[in-house]
């Protein structure tokens, strides 16, 4: 398995139900990835497994179909069900992750410090996931900050994907700061417009690269 290369990701965007009433998972996915999305993460832990799994099995398609990363939260089982990859948290157990994914997609884990990006990555992680600032939709996270992702991203060779209040003002500080690209719930999820939202971060992420190229 090839390291997630870090120019596939730009803008990743996951999934969650009840930012916008009567919005689904399938309706944020299918509008970020017209917007430009280069990762989708389905996080839906109200879902069954089987429910979880049919609704990968109809969203994979359409992301191999764009070039786009498939990525399914913290149920590595149904992911590999799929094919598609997966990601997975500190309490998940990363290196049973790798053994279900085999070769077949990407593995990529939550770390809150440079020594657990070490252990990451020497149990097979693919790409690093870091909370950068607090966020509502995942009050447990413990935020990094800018100088925490900064240590992150120097302790590992793995592209590191930022979250966590990220929106079009700040992704250039996160990129900035050593992020292969930057994550985002609600300011897609909870966006009129999700595919107009999704566009408005790849353009930010894309002029900032432009910039220091």
């Amino acid at each position: 398995m090839s390291v997630l290369d870090p120019r596939a990701v730009g803008v990743y965007v996951v999934t969650s139900s009840g930012l916008i009433e009567g919005r689904g998972h399938l309706e944020v996915a299918l509008a970020a990835i017209r917007g430009g999305a280069g990762a989708i993460q389905l996080r839906a832990p109200e879902l069954t497994d089987d429910e979880l799994f049919l609704l990968a099995e109809v969203l994979a398609p359409s992301c191999a179909g764009a070039h786009v990363l498939c990525v399914v939260n913290d149920r590595v089982e149904v992911a590999a069900r799929v094919g598609c990859s997966a990601h997975v948290g500190q309490a998940d157990h990363p290196e049973l992750g790798r053994a279900l994914l085999g070769s077949t997609g990407y593995l990529g884990v939550s770390v809150s410090d440079a020594a657990e990006a070490r252990v990451a990555e020497a149990l097979g992680a693919d790409y690093l996931g870091v909370t950068v600032w607090a966020t509502e939709t995942k009050p447990e996270a413990q935020p990094s900050g800018l100088a925490g992702l900064r240590e992150i991203a120097g302790a590992s060779s793995l592209p590191v994907v930022g979250i966590g209040g990220i929106d079009p003002s700040n992704a250039g500080e996160v990129l900035g700061a050593g992020a292969a690209g930057v994550a985002v719930v609600s300011a897609v999820g909870g966006a009129d417009d999700p595919e107009a939202a999704t566009q408005e971060l790849v353009d930010a992420v894309t002029r900032w690269r432009g910039r220091h190229r």
